[in-house]
């Protein structure tokens, strides 16, 4: 049986009893360096460990429904693993194996950021990333023009990397053209762990804050 995993946003204390009670009976646990060192307290000791990088999911997934065949077999993904996680993929690549695949459903940013901050998704809200690896760049402009139009509540995610540093400028000159330029931006770093990081500024104020945003 192969178990697709939501660990939340990093607290062990967050993690559902599900997802801890999959994790205890698993012959393999697969995930990427961050995500098992999250978990390690509670991985089993006699469990094998697949540590993969950034970038190699697919190969993740594949060995995964092999290895399910004949295996319990966990993939841990952070926060929900339906949610910019590995559920999606995992299913697709599981085609019509053998395999039975579950999905445990987790904690995801959106909800403990918005814990953190009070509660700025008690209504209609929508989430959208920023990632322009698996969807072109105008289509999430045009998603984000949208949005801004509605008067929602947005939740962001993926909003910088090392290498994809002008879209969140971008966005932010989007949501300054239908918004208030007073409107409350909330920023949550590292969501429930250590170097949990919660700061409230407007949408005017936003951009000195680039420095500090990443992932």
């Amino acid at each position: 049986m192969l178990s697709v995993v939501g660990i939340g946003p990093g607290s062990l204390d967050l993690l559902t009893e599900r997802a801890r009670t999959r994790i205890s009976r698993a012959d393999v646990i697969m995930g990427n360096e961050r995500y098992i060192e999250l978990i390690k307290e509670i991985i089993p000791t006699n469990a094998e460990l697949i540590i993969g990088k950034m970038g190699s999911e697919v190969e993740r997934a594949k060995k995964a429904v092999e290895l399910g065949k004949r295996k319990n077999v966990v993939i841990v993904s952070g926060g929900d693993a339906g949610i910019y996680g590995m559920a999606g993929l995992t299913l697709e690549v599981s085609g019509d194996s053998e395999t039975c695949v579950e999905i445990v459903p987790g904690i995801t940013a959106a909800s403990a950021a918005a814990a953190l901050l009070g509660a700025p998704l008690s209504n209609d809200f929508a989430v959208v990333s920023l990632s322009d690896l698996l969807v072109p760049w105008p289509e999430i402009e045009k998603r984000l023009e949208c949005l801004a139009m509605m008067g929602i509540a947005v939740v962001i995610y993926n909003p910088k990397s090392k290498t994809r540093t002008t879209q969140l400028e971008r966005a932010h000159e989007i949501f300054m053209l239908f918004r208030d330029g007073k409107t409350l931006v909330g920023l949550v770093k590292n969501a429930e762990r250590v170097s949990s990081e919660v700061v409230i500024t407007t949408l005017e104020d936003f951009p000195t804050f680039y420095p500090q945003i990443d992932m």
